[in-house]
């Protein structure tokens, strides 16, 4: 079709994994095997701790069809192939089979300093880059001013980009790839490394750009931002399409795929982040009677219990709790209660974060849970536990689902005219 920017048709990529059995060679050891090979060639008996190479298909016939002016969302667990796909969209790297056809101009914002030489200045990195976006030098320059003004570094326009922070960085980076008028403008989840402002005024650019009839591809696990910014929405999973559908399909898929593989023991969960120093091993949820549960009335008090591995001075633990549409709805750190470690001193510690009153709207919610010790992540589980919401009574009045008007229910009190 003429208006199709972007096609992709059963495209692969493959990489070769490295195993070898855990072990150091001793030198007498390195020493023997080498004398064994130059007496034997060929022949010489195999290393038993040998490295073996395990085939891995990062993305597996993967079929696409993107025209221009669409805003897609890529969502998928980690590990899913989003990142690998933009890579291959970007030219970073070549697909194991498969064709990809793109008409037009691409521009990648995928890490942190891509196309920034380092020892230049942030004035000849925004003319470097624009170059290895295709762009003519005349055009870069009328859109210099622009550039600098919405990348806010103006102050340091001449210091070498090796002195900038990882904000910086992408701030200008972003600037260049979103002013230079690409066909197409692909954005990883680089964008978490800026202030809220930044992303804030980032997002609004992108909704600019995809008004001019530009393509974006945008990948993010904040699913909110996945449902407003794009209408259509792909969903991977194991390297492979799973769901092409409006975004509001996708999200909803993608979280039906958490409630599926749901475990009570989070120590099993493989899709996790963290340095893992200290791990949660489950959670927890009581309702106002102390019994455990996973569904609890509107309006009534509830507790969470977080159980970890282990302690360690400085630690703190958060959860952030979504709605079915993967919007965050509030969260709760105990970083900000002022105390550090779990209180008990039992075989098990835990966290316990108590509610008097749980003021959400029925429906069903999806929990993530961390662990941090300052500004180390030591643990974070996507979907630590799903958690229903009945219809319950504050006071007198009843709280009822009311699709459409947020989840969150705030007690209130309304006066009139007599």
């Amino acid at each position: 079709m003429a208006d199709v920017i972007l096609s992709a048709e059963g495209l692969g990529k493959q990489y070769l994994l490295r195993h070898r059995i855990a072990g150091y060679d001793t030198l007498r050891e390195k020493l023997g095997e080498n004398l064994r090979r130059l007496a034997y060639g060929k022949h010489s008996r195999p290393d038993p701790r040998a490295a073996t190479l395990e085939e891995f298909w990062a993305l597996r016939d993967v079929n696409l069809q993107i025209r221009q002016g669409e805003a897609v969302g890529l969502i998928g667990r980690n590990g899913a192939g989003k990142s690998t796909f933009l890579k291959i969209v970007s030219r970073i790297t070549e697909p194991t089979e498969g064709r990809l056809r793109i008409r037009g101009r691409a521009a990648s914002l995928l890490e942190v300093g891509t196309g920034f030489h380092p020892e230049l200045t942030g004035r000849e990195n925004v003319f470097l880059n624009g170059a290895i976006l295709g762009m003519p030098k005349s055009e870069i320059r009328a859109k210099f001013d622009q550039i600098v003004a919405f990348a806010e570094v103006a102050q340091f326009l001449d210091t070498p980009v090796k002195r900038y922070s990882s904000g910086m960085y992408v701030r200008l980076a972003f600037a260049i790839a979103a002013h230079l008028e690409p066909d197409i403008l692909i954005v990883d989840e680089v964008l978490a490394v800026g202030d809220a402002a930044f992303q804030k005024k980032c997002l609004e650019r992108m909704a600019e750009v995809s008004k001019m009839g530009r393509t974006i591809l945008f990948v993010s696990h904040n699913l909110g931002l996945v449902r407003s910014m794009c209408r259509r929405g792909v969903l991977l999973e194991g390297g492979r399409v799973v769901c092409d559908d409006l975004a509001e399909a996708a999200v909803a898929r993608y979280l039906e795929g958490f409630e599926a593989t749901a475990s009570t023991n989070l120590l099993e969960r493989a899709q996790r982040r963290g340095t893992g120093r200290v791990r949660l091993s489950r959670l927890d949820i009581r309702d106002s009677s102390g019994a455990a549960t996973s569904s609890v009335e509107a309006g009534q008090a509830v507790q969470f219990a977080f159980h970890v591995t282990g302690r360690l001075p400085a630690l703190t633990c958060s959860f952030t709790i979504y709605d079915s549409i993967g919007q965050a709805i509030t969260c709760f750190d105990s970083a900000l209660q002022g105390g550090h470690g779990p209180a008990d001193k039992t075989d098990m510690p835990s966290f316990t974060c108590e509610l008097g009153e749980l003021f959400l709207k029925p429906g069903r919610y999806r929990i993530n849970a961390a662990l941090y010790c300052r500004d180390e992540l030591l643990d974070h589980v996507e979907s630590a536990a799903i958690l229903d919401v009945d219809q319950g009574i504050s006071g007198a009045q009843p709280i009822v689902a009311t699709p459409g008007y947020g989840s969150v229910f705030m007690p209130h009190r309304w006066t009139g005219p007599c």
